[in-house]
């Protein structure tokens, strides 16, 4: 029981137990996926069925993750068959464990939200950024916030940590950002948002055009339905007449 009840891997030559980081960004990274696509089907079509099947995997995934082992999560066993032949990147499993616990909170309280009650509202959207957030930043970026978040309430630090973060840090000749580089980014910034809201500007005076030909063609309709006829003139009855036809 103690070999299937049990959390990281003892490694020759690594004092703490770890684990390998390459697979667990790569089922942070599935994760992200599956919660991008449930938040979007629910705020498209109002249909909250795919979240709440996402919201029950990703806590039953974190159950076995933090309580029985996380060699058994799903994700993970997914995540380590598509880097198997990718070289071991080992990470440290007492600041794992302390964010993946965060993680099992956030899972627990989404579904106790809308598995359990049905509540939808803003509260399902915060947490829902929040979880998105957390696994873009882990998969996409190799951040892990809760981690980061472990050595300000465990007096133990954090070792062995991904990219030697745990570790003074001396960036590299390579790694350095010169205000040129800053430069580039922020332009590049500045003209994607520029071209995003002069698109939705250019959406919005289209559909106000559109509406307004619209409208103009039903006025135009109307006008040419409601000329009175000369025979309804000649007998007095134009006011009858324009009553009857809605005019």
């Amino acid at each position: 029981m103690s070999k299937i009840i049990h959390f990281g891997e003892q490694i020759e030559g690594y004092v703490v137990p770890v684990l390998n980081e390459r697979e667990v960004r790569t089922a942070a990274g599935i994760l992200l996926l599956a919660a991008f696509a449930s938040f979007m089907s629910a705020g498209y079509t109002g249909d909250f069925i795919l979240m709440k099947i996402f919201i029950t995997s990703f806590l039953i995934d974190f159950v076995i993750r933090v309580v029985v082992n996380p060699r058994y999560a799903p994700t993970l066993i997914i995540g380590r068959l598509l880097v198997r032949r990718q070289n071991v990147e080992y990470t440290g499993v007492a600041q794992k464990r302390f964010a993946w616990g965060l993680g099992l909170g956030l899972a627990a309280t989404m579904f106790i939200v809308l598995v359990v009650n049905n509540i939808v509202g803003p509260v399902n959207l915060l947490l829902c950024l929040i979880c998105l957030t957390l696994l873009f930043f882990e998969s996409a970026l190799g951040i892990c916030i809760g981690c980061s978040l472990y050595n300000f309430f465990k007096k133990d630090k954090a070792q062995i940590c991904p990219g030697g973060t745990c570790e003074e840090f001396k960036p590299e000749k390579i790694q350095n950002v010169s205000l040129l580089h800053a430069s580039i980014a922020a332009m590049f910034i500045v003209l994607v948002v520029s071209l995003g809201v002069s698109g939705i500007f250019a959406k919005q005076t289209r559909t106000a055009a559109n509406a307004q030909m619209i409208n103009d063609n039903q006025s135009s309709v109307v006008d040419e339905n409601c000329i009175v006829p000369d025979w309804a003139k000649n007998i007095g009855h134009e006011e009858q007449w324009k009553l009857h036809n809605r005019c």
